[in-house]
């Protein structure tokens, strides 16, 4: 049987593989650069495939850090109309080449390792059948330094559930519905 932590360990190994089939080998090492200022870019190659034109980040981009969502919840709150509202509140728990990242209402990313924060905006979608879109998001705001400091923009790729639920439902009421995802962080040397 399972220890919790092997439990954890085998989710990430297996998050992983999929980050690895998604962006490609993107590996981060904490060092006293996370609490000095930005380094100088990091020149490694990577390659990104798997991600539609509509949400790919600006040429030039480069993967800063890759992540899976081990435990996650989109929360929809229902309408006065009795209908479940077109938005939705994230609250994950990520892993990935960074450590820990907590996903939560802004959208906001927080490290648990360095408490860098980056929160962002929605530029574009690509719907997926019977899941949450692939998104392309945008950094607005950033505190660090730390892991996620030098982020420029965000995906959101290879989504499963979190979809709202279907009927109508009683005013005000709340639905979590369990959602996986994997988040790429990336760093535009534009901006």
């Amino acid at each position: 049987m399972f220890q919790p932590k092997t439990r954890v360990r085998a989710l990430a190994v297996t998050g992983m593989a999929a980050v690895t089939v998604a962006v490609g080998t993107v590996t981060y090492q904490a060092s006293a650069a996370e609490t000095a200022a930005p380094a100088a870019s990091d020149a490694r190659a990577v390659a990104v495939p798997l991600i539609p034109d509509a949400i790919r980040p600006p040429e030039g981009s480069r993967p800063i850090g890759a992540y899976v969502v081990v435990t996650g919840t989109q929360t929809y709150t229902c309408a006065d109309n009795g209908t479940w509202g077109p938005g939705s509140t994230p609250e994950a728990q990520l892993i990935g080449t960074g450590g820990r990242i907590r996903h939560f209402a802004g959208p906001t990313w927080q490290s648990t390792r360095d408490r860098s924060l980056v929160t962002a905006s929605r530029v574009n979608g690509v719907d997926r059948a019977g899941t949450i879109p692939e998104l392309l998001l945008k950094v607005e705001t950033r505190q660090g330094p730390g892991v996620l400091y030098k982020a420029d923009y965000i995906n959101r790729l290879l989504t499963s559930g979190g979809v709202a639920p279907a009927g109508t439902c009683v005013p005000k009421a709340t639905a979590s519905v369990p959602y996986k995802a994997v988040y790429v962080f990336w760093d535009d040397p534009a901006v």
